[in-house]
């Protein structure tokens, strides 16, 4: 009986233990917020297909982000300064940015006259749609190169041709 009675209060205990748990229960969760470095970006040197001549049927030239220029066609390329466009991409060391080139052709006038020329072929180093690392020293250089189209001496008489184009860097 005595066991009885001690296995009786065991299984009373355990029901009564089990019946006054809590049903819920609360924890504390933990918030974080990490504020970077503000992505910008600096034009250090303007895209420039340098000083060409026409010629009788025109062409392209070709300007690679390294600097290399190449002619096709007529397109006599002669002296005179010719770079790709650069920028310096400033933000946080370590971050991954993305970049993004114009997605279609851009004009450039000729300030004096009516003559046009179109930019197409957009090109970049680091190359565009790639998740690019920024250095330790929170600077990364980007070069741009690009292909003018050139037409005939009528279509594109003597001057100095301009345009504008947009380049867009995003943290990943």
């Amino acid at each position: 009986m005595k066991n009885f009675i001690y296995r009786l209060i065991i299984v009373v205990l355990f029901f009564s233990v089990t019946i006054f748990l809590p049903a819920q229960v609360t924890v504390v969760g933990h918030i974080t917020a990490e504020v970077v470095t503000t992505l910008t970006a600096t034009e250090t040197s303007q895209l420039s297909f340098g000083q060409f001549s026409p010629e009788t049927a025109g062409g392209q030239i070709k300007l690679t982000p390294q600097g290399i220029r190449s002619s096709i066609g007529t397109v006599n390329v002669i002296g005179g300064m010719h770079n790709p466009g650069s920028f310096f991409v400033t933000g946080e060391p370590d971050a991954l940015i993305s970049i993004q080139l114009p997605s279609g052709p851009i004009t450039l006038t000729n300030s004096g006259n009516s003559g046009t020329m179109t930019v197409t072929s957009w090109m970049s180093d680091p190359p565009q749609h790639s998740s690019v690392t920024i250095p330790a020293s929170g600077v990364q250089p980007v070069n741009v190169g690009a292909t003018l189209i050139v037409g005939i001496n009528q279509d594109n008489p003597v001057g100095l041709y301009s345009g504008t184009y947009n380049i867009t860097f995003n943290y990943n």
